[in-house]
């Protein structure tokens, strides 16, 4: 098989498996969870063989027509998506495994791996896109499997709640996506991402600050972006596998994957835009993970900040380097953006998969205990899960050496070279990583169990933990690029190098951050019952509280107060005008008209005379007016 023919079999087969269980395994969970999961294995193995393969293509199939108008499906394959291809692969395989033990009692196991496979399926459609319109309809295909995964307990309340939720949410980012495509089209004449280079390459592109602003706008629904970021801690209602391959690695990586696709459209004042979302995404979001106590929420804050940086990165856009060649000096502008955004989308799918995984195994162990309160004491209790949870928030908080030091340290550097100011705000969210992750740890594994259900928690099967220590050493090793196949060079080759002066003071920055965080968490969180913060604070712990909420409460008071008010407006004028006057009104006009016209057919001779009579006489009148 050629290259071209590996990657349109593993878009397929996900797609093959999701349909077979539909069709006939919907009641043989065991069936359909076999099923899935060798696919994912099978996607996983031709993932990493395409990338190590020195082989890139492209190829373009001609899917609907319509005049002059023609929709294609097509494959890029470029360092890019190899890099993307891996990591879904990957993190795919392990959630899958894990899913097995941890969906192992539930009744509706074979839906959820059919809804894991539709979700493969349309992640791989992303990123094989060769064009926008393409990518927008898998896009839209991921919106879709994601509700179906996060409301799969849609029994419950409150996740078919948390599912519909979402899907508003991106349906209003993607809408703003949609636009920019079109608009795309209509400046450019073409939506392919090799045209759209070969066009800027020429100094034929039309540049305009609206359309990648436009195109933004699904990153900031998919990513979870400000303002748009309230579904995404609201879809930890869904299954903890769900939320370690949709909401750590893949799906709200998608939008970061769509802006590297993009970057040629991009201009100044649309990456400040985008610059300055992500630096705001990322200081919010670590403010609201500090005085979470569900467990999964803590990490979902803390994707929504990570997101953030990525953003954030990316906006930051090119570096100027100077290499000096004996008595001459090179200067070039890189794309530094795409490469420490990339970087870091790489480093945090390993790390927060892995502390989503684990979540997922001390939740299974707590018998579905979510509370970290109620915790404590799982250190003894879950060794494996304890030493993999923790080089998980090791490499978020910056600890040297391990994968999230060096791509965090790569956006901390880009950010000093072009703005101080987003590099204040981020190494101050820095702190509050710290600060947070390690309360997690602390509150959850330290100390002694303060609930009946973490003193007989019990470490997983094979299935759970096997995972677990897979991406333990991807988050070891990750932030190596030494260690990634020479394929993936024209991805990490724009990460931005640290020179002279630049690299003292990022690294002293970023080791001065981890510790002051790590150690106020330290210092301040005890392994109690109660939030340390909220007993001597309360008065910040409420401010920060009432700032999480302050985005869902806005959307209520604009929800009941303005759009239901001018729905209501609408309705009276819809049911006076509309329905009042101009559909009764004119029906009301024609059955006068009848009546009249009944009134006029007696059935009676003499009358039908004198009517013939007085027609004869207008019409006679009319004639010697016109003559």
């Amino acid at each position: 098989m050629t290259m071209l023919q590996h990657a349109i079999f593993i878009l397929l087969l996900p797609l093959a498996s999701a349909a077979s269980i539909a069709l006939f395994f919907r009641r043989s969970g065991g069936l359909a969870a076999a099923i899935s999961t060798t696919v994912a294995a099978v996607i996983a193995t031709i993932a990493i063989i395409l990338a190590l393969h020195n082989e890139r293509f492209t190829a373009s199939f001609e899917w609907l027509k319509l005049g002059s108008f023609a929709l294609s499906i097509g494959f890029k394959f470029d360092d890019l998506a190899s890099l993307m291809l891996v990591i879904v692969g990957i993190v795919g395989l392990c959630v899958h495994v894990f899913s097995l033990g941890y969906m192992h009692d539930d009744p509706a196991r074979a839906r959820y791996f059919g809804g894991l496979s539709i979700f493969m399926f349309s992640m791989l459609g992303i990123v094989f896109a060769d064009n926008l319109f393409m990518m927008f309809i898998f896009w839209e295909l991921v919106g879709f499997s994601s509700y179906l995964l996060i409301n799969h307990w849609h029994e419950k309340a409150a996740p078919a709640a948390a599912s519909k939720k979402a899907f508003i949410a991106n349906r209003v980012g993607d809408f703003g996506f949609l636009l920019g495509i079109v608009m795309c089209y209509w400046a450019n004449g073409t939506v392919n991402f090799a045209e759209l280079a070969a066009k800027a390459d020429a100094h034929a592109l039309v540049f305009s600050t609206l359309i990648p602003l436009l195109l933004f706008c699904g990153a900031v629904g998919k990513s979870a972006q400000l303002p748009l970021q309230v579904w995404l801690p609201d879809a930890m209602e869904g299954p903890t596998p769900v939320s370690a391959l949709i909401h750590a690695a893949t799906m709200v990586a998608a939008g970061i994957y769509m802006l590297c696709r993009i970057n040629v459209l991009m201009v100044p004042d649309a990456l400040t835009v985008i610059m300055w979302t992500g630096t705001a995404t990322a200081l919010y979001a670590a403010f609201c993970a500090i005085v979470q106590s569900d467990i999964k929420k803590v990490l979902a804050y803390s994707t929504l900040s990570q997101l953030g940086y990525m953003v954030a990165a990316f906006g930051l856009g090119s570096l100027t380097v100077s290499h000096s060649h004996g008595t001459e000096t090179h200067t070039m502008v890189i794309a530094a953006g795409v490469g420490a955004a990339m970087f870091h989308l790489t480093t945090h799918a390993f790390f927060k998969a892995l502390m989503f995984l684990g979540s997922g195994s001390v939740i299974h162990g707590c018998h579905h205990e979510q509370n970290i309160f109620q915790m404590g004491g799982l250190a003894k209790k879950m060794p494996l899960t304890f030493a993999t949870f923790t080089l998980g928030v090791a490499a978020i908080i910056g600890f040297p050496f391990l994968a999230g030091f060096f791509s965090k340290d790569a956006i901390l550097y880009l950010a000093f070279a072009n703005n101080k100011a987003v590099f204040a705000v981020l190494a101050f969210t820095a702190v509050l990583t710290a600060l947070y992750m390690v309360r997690l740890w602390k509150i959850t594994f330290l100390g002694t169990p303060r609930s009946d259900s973490a003193a007989h928690a019990r470490e997983g099967g094979l299935t759970l933990t096997a995972p677990l220590v897979v991406l333990a050493i991807l988050t070891v090793v990750g932030g190596y690029t030494a260690i990634y196949p020479q394929v993936f060079t024209g991805v990490f080759e724009l990460i931005p190098e640290a020179h002279g002066s630049d690299h003292t003071v990022i690294l002293i920055t970023s080791l001065a951050v981890m510790l002051v965080g790590a150690g106020a968490a330290l210092a301040l969180y005890a392994p109690a019952s109660t939030d340390s913060l909220q007993q001597k604070s309360p008065g910040l712990f409420g401010a920060l509280t009432a700032l999480q909420l302050s985005f869902d409460k806005g959307y209520d008071y604009y929800v009941a107060k303005v759009q239901q008010r001018f729905a209501l407006f609408l309705n009276f004028l819809e049911q006076i005008f509309l329905a009042g006057l101009i559909v009764r009104g004119l029906a009301g006009v024609v059955g006068l008209v009848g009546l009249g016209a009944r009134a006029l057919h007696v059935g009676r001779l003499n009358v039908y005379v004198y009517w013939f009579l007085l027609g004869v006489v207008i019409l006679w009148i009319y004639a010697t007016e016109i003559f």
